[in-house]
Formats: C-alpha cells, structure tokens, sequence
C-alpha cells in the first residue's frame, strides 16, 4: 500500500490564517468586503473567498473608491494607504500580520532618528513585494532594498546603515548579507542589523528538509506568487532531487508516481491545508497500479 503523508506543519502562517478568518467573519454580515491585493498568494483560496464575496481591488481601484470597507492583508501597507482611504471615507479593516506591523514600526522609529545624508535605512527583501513596499513606506520611499549581494552597488559604504529584512526571507541568506556588508563598509561608520525573520516561517526550514527525505516523492504544493513557496520548495528539492512543486491536483502527473512507495506533501505558509488534501485524495484515487 502506498503511503500517501501531509506535512502537518505547512500550511498557513498566524498571519494568513488571522486575515481569512477576519475575512470570513466580514462576509458573513452580508456587507461588501473588499481586498487590496490577493488576500493570500494562492489562486485557489482567492477563488474560494471570491465565491464568498470577496472583492479584489488594486492600489489604482482604492484611490477612486469612496465610502466602502476594505481589508488590508497579513503583509501590510505604507502609510498612504491608510491616508488615502481617511480620505475616502473608507473603513480598514486591518489584517496586517503582528510580526509585520512591528517591524515597520521599528524602521519608522529609526527613520526618524537617523540624519538623512549621514545614514541609509536598508532592507533584505524582494524589490516590489508587497510587504517591502508597506516596509519602504515608512521611510517615505528612501530606504534601499537588496535582495542579493549585486544589489550592494547601491549602498553608500561611508554611511551608517541599518539593515532590516523582510520577515519571510532565509536566515542563512540574511547572515551572509550581514558577513559582506561587514566585509565592505567603512570601519568609521555605524553598521546595525536586526533579524526581523518570522521564526514560523524560518523554523519551518530544518522542518521541511526533514519531512522531504522520508519519502520516495514530493509534491510540494503552492502559488506562483509565493515568495516563501520558492524558498521551502528550493529546501525540498535541496534533500530530495524527486521534488516537483504543483499549484493543485491538476499538475500532477502520473508517471511520477511509477515505483514510488511513499509520497510527502507539503506546502508554503501561503498554501492552504484543504488544498493539500485535495492532492493526497487524487493520487489515493490512482492506486496502487502505477
């Protein structure tokens, strides 16, 4: 018999399962709900809340919208958000995750208290990630952000600096970029980092690498725009070379499956556990034939 296992520590993060839940409890009024930006990089869960009512607008539709009820999503917004919507008369319904609202309440703390010309507020992040943006966005659009160490280009070595990271990027990434700006900054000048990396989603590292060497395949289960799912899915196929990364159960294929024992699924933080379900239901409906 095949032995078909979910990963029971994949799956939504506090701050995702926070927002749908706030979502949820919104629609159930029977108001108009509607979301900035996908409330969960995956396409399946978007659709689902959709069907429940759930409106997606863009940053372009919030700026022409007046008197209506919007929901801001775990990964937070730059302070224009919310000053465009008190203008609009529009009412916030704020799901920003908390691991997310005290960082950027940190960077504006520094922001403020540092001396523009004399230092640079940096980020380890993904340029246009909506996190980053909320992130940027307390520094009023000055803080620079760097994603690998080519980006360093743009860093003013003779300047104090202060490094934050974006709360779903890798530890080990995160302490190599401390090493070369280390390396490279003036010794005269202040350098201070703060690890700002969610440890529910870093702890889920040691975790998934684990999980994906006990079986003969992987099916790792998340959207295409899930930052953190291109991280655990490189640390999947990292300890087992039999990792295929699938948005849902009509990605599969079933050659895969040929001789294979054991099959472990597993997902992003952004991967709902219904959909993980819906995989491990198909390929128990395939059999034992292939």
């Amino acid at each position: 018999m095949r032995i078909i296992e979910i990963d029971q520590s994949s799956g939504f993060c506090f701050g995702v399962v926070n927002a749908i839940t706030l979502a949820e409890k919104e629609l159930a009024t029977g108001e108009e709900l509607y979301c900035l930006g996908d409330i969960v990089h995956n396409s399946q869960e978007v659709a689902r809340l959709q069907k429940k009512g759930l409106h997606t607008i863009s940053h372009a539709q919030l700026k022409e919208m007046h008197h209506k009820k919007v929901l801001l999503r775990a990964h937070g917004e730059p302070p224009s958000t919310y000053k465009m919507a008190t203008e609009n008369n529009i009412r916030i319904i704020d799901a920003t995750c908390p691991v997310v609202l005290q960082l950027q309440k940190k960077i504006l703390k520094y922001f403020k208290n540092t001396e523009e010309g004399v230092s640079q507020i940096v980020i380890f992040g993904k340029l246009g990630h909506a996190e980053v943006n909320g992130l940027v966005g307390q520094t009023g659009g000055k803080a620079l952000v760097i994603e690998k160490k080519s980006d360093l280009v743009s860093l003013d070595f003779n300047k104090d600096t202060y490094l934050f990271s974006q709360t779903t990027m890798s530890v080990d990434d995160f302490r190599a970029m401390v090493e070369e700006i280390q390396r490279r900054i003036n010794p005269e000048v202040r350098f201070e980092y703060f690890d700002t990396i969610c440890r529910q989603v870093a702890n889920r590292i040691p975790n998934i690498r684990e999980f994906a060497s006990r079986h003969d395949l992987i099916l790792f289960v998340a959207g295409e725009k899930s930052s953190n799912g291109k991280v655990l899915f490189g640390e999947c196929k990292k300890a087992n070379r039999n990792a295929r990364l699938i948005s849902g159960p009509d990605d599969i294929d079933t050659c895969w499956l040929e001789n294979v024992a054991s099959v472990g699924i597993c997902g992003a933080t952004s991967t709902p556990k219904w959909l993980m379900e819906e995989v491990a239901k198909i390929i128990a409906g395939f059999g034992e034939a292939l």
